[in-house]
């Protein structure tokens, strides 16, 4: 694969998040990476966080893997156990199926950005650690729950 132009790589805004979900990761971008390349395995997505933003909100995955790689300024990364602050070159894993919630938070004065490498499984699920809301994703098709397995119907 020659070079990617990154002037045609396709750029992800918004969220697939319910409201009033959504608005909590207002102003986050994404560079698709991986689909400019024509990539199917896995996904390569350099995430954008302005000042104040959010990346997810914090969440495990049941099936795939996730790295990333801080490649510009600094942010949050808020788990289980704590903050970590992550400039770049710092990286960080999250295997699948470790049920430790993740997500990454931009408190600096300038743009943050991060590599996210991950694994591209048929069936996902990814539960959201601090709020009752659970995605399943299969054949493209998202639907969310709430952690007892019944049907979404907004926040509770």
């Amino acid at each position: 694969m020659p070079k990617l132009d990154m002037s045609k790589v396709p750029v992800k805004t918004g969220s697939i998040y319910p409201p009033p979900y959504a608005g909590m990761v207002a102003g986050r971008s994404s560079l698709r990476l991986g689909e400019a390349g024509g990539l199917t395995q896995f996904g390569v997505n350099l995430v954008i966080l302005p000042p104040g933003t959010l990346s997810s909100l914090r969440h495990w995955h049941l099936a795939e893997d996730e790295f990333v790689m801080v490649t510009q300024g600094e942010c949050v990364l808020v788990q289980d156990a704590g903050e970590t602050l992550m400039v770049a070159g710092d990286c960080a894993a999250f295997p699948a199926n470790v049920p430790d919630g993740h997500q990454f938070i931009n408190r600096s004065d300038a743009e943050a950005r991060f590599l996210v490498v991950g694994s591209k499984a048929k069936r996902e699920v990814v539960t959201y650690s601090d709020v009752d809301l659970v995605l399943t994703v299969e054949a493209g098709q998202a639907n969310y729950t709430y952690k007892d397995g019944s049907k979404w119907e907004g926040a509770r």
